[in-house]
């Protein structure tokens, strides 16, 4: 069973891995110290099989944590591996010339991880069964000359075995430097075999390149009597490729304690060190394109902030472009056909860089391009245009010519913010404004930008807490019939009243609930409130009325309307026939089909449904042709100018003649005057809504306008 100690300061850190070495092996004995000096302390009575040290630690680094280590008796011989999250080779060369055995840049790779503890703890045990082969071979050759004679035969014998076995070059070299021990693996490297190399200078092995360093480092060992702690080396192979070791250096004593030889072991790193390499490549750049990414962007823009601030350097610009219509693309062609229209806008974009401009894709179809030299504003815009005529040529993929656009933010340095992460929030911004005003264009940023970004968060957080605190209410506004003049009807208007900002209309929060995915809380909010209330009123004397409530199109998308209304219904025990859904034409559906096979579910349910804003939507006759709706309500613009307008007039008269011709009952939207009124009911409209009958109110208040409705009715005789 294999000892592993772990020093890390952070027991989060020590934790996983143990975890991880435990992995390797289950039945291993894991000791872990967050103090350094406390597992020294340890060591000075315990002979682990491996150490895994942090780096960065209070008392003592991953280096000086190396160095004692060797300086024990129970450490000299004992794998250790330092993890890090320094990039930089000085600190892996600090801690392999302390005499670590292995490196290791955190995050760590399980997978690699768990390699190399594998080699290590293998290499470890054969280093033990040596020790112990050796001791025990000992004991017996004090039983006899003979036999000790033997035994030594046999010893080296497997001593050479077993060294061929392990995964390292090693070999052993005199004060002349000639060889006198080479193992199978260092021979075959070599191109040759141990029994041709051995009494032949080292050069044989090391060749001329490599040779100078190696003796110069032998008679370091030769004068010193001490082991030399590993270094890098890079060397070329029979293929002629390019191969990176860790070598070390070891003094080999006689019976008497001379050093007659020094014993060089190399580990082949060079895989890990590409593996590295790659890692670090993918690190800061994008895997499609092959530009810098965000992180690397990121970290040149801080660079650039940091030297100018202590040079008082020039100004410069961050363009922050993102394509219009690239998903149209995607959806058309397909991703293949995107990634290579990605690539083909980043060699674009690149041709219009100068020579000390940087470009990098954040992701998706975002890409930023660090304008380094800047005279003015006008610069940058000059460049944000030859970005954008770079663009505006048709793209051939797939065989087949694509045209795209992009919007383009700019945000200047020091003007607009002066850290890198200002400077990309800010850009990106403007970008957004520039998409919002119809894309194919620049924008450059505004702090009033600023100001409505973070307006529209706390709007956001608001909005949440509204929910949690109950902060939302309806207010009723009475629909009634012409043909009766009394109340049939009550559409739920949602109101916030806000703790800070007093009460608001739905234009006010709306929006920001459309975009951050809260209007389906909200809207289920404001069924279960109608429908409980509709209810409340059923049980009146004289019976309910039809409560209506609006719910916006893009909840079709976002969530099942059917179900929803269902659950507010059978909550509430109010009867379907009495509910009237409205669907604004305000803002246009998509997948129509889908619309209308959930909105015949709720006909079928039982629900009414109603066209809100009709006549100034997209779609007017096609929803009416594809819904099953049961009313629509005429827009308040063809209203306000009754009844001197002759074509509004006309307007509302088609909506009637439309209605009647399919069953559906009208409802005029916004009276406002007595000469509206009488207007629409001239014109022949069923029921009406507007300020003139009632403001929106309470339902409390809207009860009592109920109870005089119905007191002012004439009785049957």
């Amino acid at each position: 069973m294999s000892q592993i100690l772990i020093l890390d300061d952070r027991g989060t850190n020590r934790k996983i891995l143990a975890q991880l070495a435990v992995s390797v092996e289950p039945a291993a004995d894991v000791v872990t110290f967050g103090n350094p000096l406390l597992a020294l302390a340890w060591m000075d009575e315990n002979r682990p099989d491996l150490v895994i040290s942090d780096y960065r630690m209070p008392h003592l680094d991953g280096a000086e944590v190396a160095a004692r280590i060797r300086g024990k008796a129970t450490g000299a011989d004992v794998p250790i591996i330092v993890v890090t999250a320094y990039n930089d080779p000085v600190f892996r060369l600090r801690a392999l010339e302390a005499g670590a055995t292995d490196f290791l840049v955190s995050p760590v790779d399980h997978a690699e991880f768990r390699t190399r503890v594998r080699n290590l703890l293998a290499l470890r045990q054969h280093q033990i069964q040596a020790s112990q082969h050796a001791q025990a071979l000992a004991r017996d050759l004090e039983a006899s000359e003979r036999s000790r004679n033997a035994l030594l035969r046999e010893s080296r014998e497997s001593l050479a075995l077993l060294i061929d076995t392990v995964p390292a070059m090693i070999s052993a070299a005199d004060r002349a430097g000639k060889l006198v021990f080479v193992n199978a693996r260092q021979a075959t490297i070599a191109g040759s075999s141990p029994s041709e190399l051995v009494g032949h200078d080292a050069v044989r092995i090391l060749g001329q390149a490599r040779l100078e360093r190696s003796l110069a480092a032998d008679a370091e060992v030769f004068a010193s009597g001490l082991a030399m702690t590993g270094f890098e080396e890079e060397f070329s192979d029979n293929q002629g490729g390019s191969r990176t070791l860790i070598t070390t250096k070891a003094p080999l004593r006689d019976g008497e304690g001379r050093v007659m030889a020094v014993v060089t072991t190399s580990i082949d790193i060079t895989d890990r060190k590409r593996a590295e390499e790659q890692l670090i490549y993918l690190a800061w750049h994008d895997a499609l394109t092959g530009l810098p990414n965000r992180p690397m962007l990121a970290e040149r823009l801080r660079d650039r902030c940091a030297q100018d601030r202590r040079q008082d350097g020039a100004p410069f610009a961050l363009h922050f472009l993102d394509l219009d219509r690239f998903k149209a693309v995607n959806d058309a062609m397909g991703h293949e056909a995107g990634d290579r229209l990605l690539r083909d806008v980043a060699n674009r974009i690149a041709g219009v860089m100068g020579e000390n401009d940087m470009v990098a894709r954040l992701g998706g179809d975002e890409f930023a391009v660090l304008q380094s030299t800047l005279d003015a504003a006008q610069g940058a815009a000059q460049f944000a245009l030859r970005l954008r005529e770079a663009l505006e040529a048709p793209f051939t993929i797939l065989g087949r010519s694509v045209q795209v656009s992009g919007s383009i933010g700019i945000t200047l340095y020091p003007q607009d913010a002066t850290s890198a992460e200002e400077l990309l929030r800010h850009a990106d911004l403007a970008m957004y404004r520039a998409k919002s005003d119809g894309g194919r264009g620049y924008s450059f940023f505004d702090p009033v930008m600023d100001h409505t970004a973070r307006e529209a968060l706390q709007l956001e957080a608001d909005l949440r807490l509204a929910l949690v605190r109950g902060e939302f209410e309806l207010l009723w506004q009475p629909q009634i019939c012409l043909a009766s003049d009394r109340i049939v009807g009550a559409e739920a208007l949602l109101r916030w009243n806000h703790p800070e900002r007093g009460r608001l209309g739905p234009a006010a929060f709306l929006g920001a609930a459309e975009e951050t995915g809260l209007m389906t809380p909200i809207t289920d909010w404001v069924l279960r409130e109608a429908c409980r209330q509709g209810a409340e009123w059923a049980r009146l004397p004289g019976g309910g009325i039809r409560v209506s409530a609006n719910i916006s199109p893009s909840l079709f998308r976002q969530a099942d309307v059917r179900q929803m209304v269902a659950a507010a219904l059978d909550a509430a025990g109010l009867a379907p026939e009495t509910f009237d859904l409205e669907l604004t034409e305000r803002v246009p559906m998509d997948d129509l089909e889908k619309v209308a096979g959930t909105l015949r579910e709720l006909r079928e349910l039982g629900v009414c449904l109603s066209i809100d804003d009709f006549g100034v939507g997209y779609s007017s006759l096609l929803y009416v042709k594809t819904f099953p709706v049961q009313r629509l309500k005429i827009d308040r613009s063809f209203v306000s100018q009754l009844p001197g307008n002759v074509v509004d007039a006309a307007i509302v008269a088609g909506v009637v003649s439309l209605g009647r011709n399919l069953g559906m009952r009208i409802l005029a939207e916004g009276i406002e005057t007595a000469e509206q009124l009488q207007a629409v009911r001239e014109l022949g409209c069923d029921e009406v809504q507007g300020y003139f009958t009632s403001h929106p109110v309470p339902a409390a208040e809207l009860e009592r306008q109920l109870a005089r409705s119905r007191a002012a009715m004439p009785t049957s005789p």
